[in-house]
């Protein structure tokens, strides 16, 4: 079982960094792209903003899992969530995730007739918490090659997250 602090450190870590590679699939071929995640901490719930157009929906109902990788390489932070998908045309819903940057997308506004919610239900995530300072890393890399131990490069934790299965 995850601890509570790995949970915040995991839910801090998607806030921090936001932007992930959302991966589904399609077909027999699985396939990335970069959105914009919004974490709901009361609900572990992760949503985007999509477009019915681009075929996102379609994919999520032939299969609903999907991976969230995030990464902040100058920070040295890594983030992946498995979880289930789910498309939704609630209203309420995509007004209260709109945003002002949401309408270089969808410049209708939260009343756009293409503007869904992808919500995912996360299930399992990890991380990995490094060292951003460039110095501590090259001395962790150096100390290592010296002593031919692994360098300690940060903290990785796996993480249950509830969610349905």
């Amino acid at each position: 079982m995850s601890s509570t602090s790995d949970i915040d450190r995991l839910h801090d870590l998607v806030e921090e960094i936001a932007v992930c590679m959302l991966t589904s699939k399609s077909g027999a071929s699985l396939r990335a792209r970069p959105m914009h995640a919004k974490l709901d901490r009361a609900t572990g719930e992760i949503s985007f903003l999509t477009d019915v157009r681009h075929h996102k929906d379609e994919e999520i109902a032939a299969d609903p899992e999907v991976c969230l990788a995030f990464a902040s390489p100058k920070g040295q932070d890594y983030v992946s969530i498995s979880g289930r998908a789910r498309v939704s045309n609630d209203r309420a819903a995509i007004k209260a995730r709109f945003n002002e940057m949401a309408k270089v997308w969808f410049p209708g506004g939260p009343e756009d007739a293409n503007v869904r919610l992808l919500v995912v239900d996360p299930h399992a995530g990890e991380f990995w918490d490094g060292k951003s300072n460039p110095v501590a890393v090259a001395f962790e890399i150096a100390k290592a090659r010296l002593s031919e131990e692994r360098p300690d490069l940060g903290e990785n934790r796996k993480v249950a997250m509830g969610g349905r299965r």
